[in-house]
């Protein structure tokens, strides 16, 4: 859908797009991708555009939904020929901008063949034995249309033997070629698939729920796909949970796609019918599966509610050339990162000291261990996404990234007691996401949204100065943790020695509470936060710790010479590379471990338990 505003100057680029773009043949593209040579990380790509004669202008995805920038991968586009009739048709990259590229389409030309091979990223998506497809990644598009009108048959060629899940519909399949029924672009990028060797696909339609829903497994061994009997009807009540939470669903059918290896990147992304979730491969069949799908599965889950059917509309784009604005992420990320732990919770998946862990966690990095919140507001890590949010390495607290998912969480679970409050029990949260997230199931669409139409939605639930609440937590600067969700919900944050249950996670087994250090398991300087104790000595990012207190260093040697401070007046010293320099930093402090939890404050009512209270009866 094209927006029609002026501001930024998109509508016009749009319609000089839609006027200057004459060659494009309004017909269906053809797109074949071989994927055989995924061991080696290359994939193969084969399009027949219809066209007419004249100048054609080619795009590469660049702004990718889901990612909110312009991250589309086109360094790792190599081999790019377009041909017709046999004969090759030159092109040209544009000046400003190397996702676009210039053809002129010779007279008497119907078709244009482009070619081009994908390398995969190392580490990113493909091993020997599985591979993610991402469709943004191996097509063209013309321009001249928006990406929901521009139709595509598309082929896929697996290694022998590899079995996929995907929620695309399939026309047929002979062996190990594919074919997928015709789709719009916007709806193909919106439906990767996941391959492999080691390939399991479960049902986790709860009973009675007419909408198929399946969690699909692709790992680098068989026993990587031993899900537990528990965890599996853990998954199934998280379906069932969000049926309760949103009253309705927006899509075909629901596909969990989870790649489990430890040669892909580790991250989610969110889909209208699917998500395209990575995690470690024995994270299955370890202790802590559930605090795992619950901490990615559900989070893309409930984006298939908020962020695809209901988005932002400045996030609204009609192609993938066309930038993206991105001040509404606390709405889309934010309310997800919301309601995922709070549907994990409620399904099982996570137990309620975990969730309480969680939120503790997160508001103890957003204070003290948060320095950057006294200089740059919630609002600019949403505006500054597309050039500042996943880039940045080291000096994190400092920098700040993507906080309005963490701060986004405790946003929203403020909202939830104000709207509790506000309404003397009467709403909540619940009946925000019925309302706000509801309407008919016609499948995968798009329901914009600006920020008045979200104030004007919540104060259809309850009545509040939504607007001033909004701009006050998104404009200000303070060092404190906005923990007002929290305390409303009748628990407060505290710090004492005992270790978190979240141990690695959110500095959970690091120092950032104590002597300000987030260390890998190396001993390298994730961070060092500014101000703190080990700041003052002066470690920083990107420095090494080798030794504590003359022993070669180890995690459990550092955490004993911290316990043993408190009580002497000694202070603890680390032997640390800087470069190819070493130097010896001296650190006083004398306050002992330090790791954050909630606590009850027997003051108010325990509200935050009962919103991770189970709704379906299955449960």
């Amino acid at each position: 859908m094209i927006r029609c505003r002026l501001r930024s100057g998109l509508f016009l680029a749009t319609v000089l797009v839609l006027t200057a773009s004459v060659a494009l043949a309004a017909e269906t593209i053809s797109l074949t991708v071989d994927a055989t040579k995924t061991p080696q990380k290359l994939l193969h790509s084969h399009e027949v555009i219809p066209v007419k004669p004249g100048p054609l202008t080619i795009y590469y995805p660049k702004w990718i939904p889901g990612e909110h920038g312009p991250n589309g991968p086109i360094s790792s586009v190599t081999g790019l020929k377009f041909e017709a009739g046999g004969k090759t048709i030159p092109w040209k990259r544009d000046l400003l901008d190397v996702f676009t590229f210039h053809v002129e389409v010779p007279a008497g030309t119907s078709q244009l063949n482009a070619d081009f091979d994908f390398i995969e990223p190392d580490g990113n998506s493909a091993t020997d034995k599985l591979t993610v497809i991402e469709w943004n990644d191996v097509v063209l598009y013309p321009a001249g249309m928006p990406a929901q009108q521009l139709s595509y048959e598309t082929r896929l060629i697996l290694p022998e033997g590899w079995k996929f899940g995907t929620s695309l519909p399939i026309e047929n399949q002979s062996g190990s070629q594919i074919r997928f029924k015709p789709i719009s672009l916007d709806l193909l990028v919106d439906s990767p698939i996941i391959a492999g060797e080691f390939y399991r696909a479960i049902d986790i339609t709860p009973a009675g729920e007419p909408i198929h829903h399946e969690l699909d497994l692709v790992a680098d061994s068989e026993d990587a796909l031993n899900i537990t009997a528990d965890n599996q009807k853990e998954m199934t009540n998280l379906v069932a949970e969000s049926g309760k939470l949103f009253g309705t669903r927006h899509y075909r059918d629901y596909h969990f796609l989870l790649t489990l290896s430890d040669h892909v990147a580790h991250f989610g992304l969110e889909h209208h019918e699917s998500n395209d979730s990575r995690l470690p491969e024995r994270v299955l069949i370890s202790p802590n599966a559930g605090m795992a799908l619950g901490g990615l599965l559900s989070h893309e889950f409930v984006h298939s509610w908020n962020g695809k059917f209901r988005r932002p509309a400045d996030l609204t784009t009609p192609n993938y050339d066309v930038p993206m604005e991105t001040d509404l992420l606390w709405g889309y990320e934010g309310l997800t990162d919301y309601l995922g732990p709070m549907l994990a919770a409620r399904s099982g998946l996570w137990t309620k000291d975990e969730y309480h862990e969680y939120l503790a966690s997160i508001a103890a990095s957003l204070g003290p261990g948060r320095p950057g919140r006294t200089w740059r507001p919630l609002l600019d890590t949403a505006s500054g996404e597309p050039g500042l949010g996943f880039g940045a390495r080291g000096w994190f607290s400092w920098r700040r990234g993507t906080d309005y998912y963490d701060e986004g969480d405790l946003l929203w679970l403020e909202v939830a007691t104000i709207i509790h409050r506000e309404s003397h029990g009467q709403k909540s949260i619940d009946d925000f996401c019925q309302s706000f997230h509801g309407g008919p199931n016609n499948g995968p669409e798009v329901k914009t949204y600006t920020f008045d139409e979200l104030v004007a939605a919540l104060n259809a639930i309850a009545p509040f100065d939504w607007a001033t609440f909004f701009h006050t937590r998104l404009d200000s600067t303070a060092p404190e943790s906005p923990t007002g969700g929290i305390e409303n919900g009748g628990w407060k944050v505290v710090f004492n020695g005992e270790p978190s249950k979240l141990t690695g996670r959110r500095g959970g087994a690091t120092d950032v509470y104590s002597i300000g250090l987030q260390l890998g398991a190396d001993g390298s300087v994730g961070d060092s936060l500014v101000g703190s104790p080990a700041f003052q000595a002066g470690i920083s990012s990107g420095m090494k710790v080798i030794g504590v207190n003359g022993r070669v260093y180890t995690h459990d040697l550092l955490e004993d010479a911290i316990k043993d401070a408190k009580d002497s007046s000694q202070p603890i010293s680390l032997l640390v590379v800087n470069d190819d320099y070493i130097n010896t930093a001296t650190i006083n402090y004398h306050g002992g471990s330090r790791y954050p939890h909630l606590v009850r404050d027997d003051q108010k009512p325990d509200y935050l338990d009962d919103l991770i209270k189970a709704r379906a009866a299955s449960n």
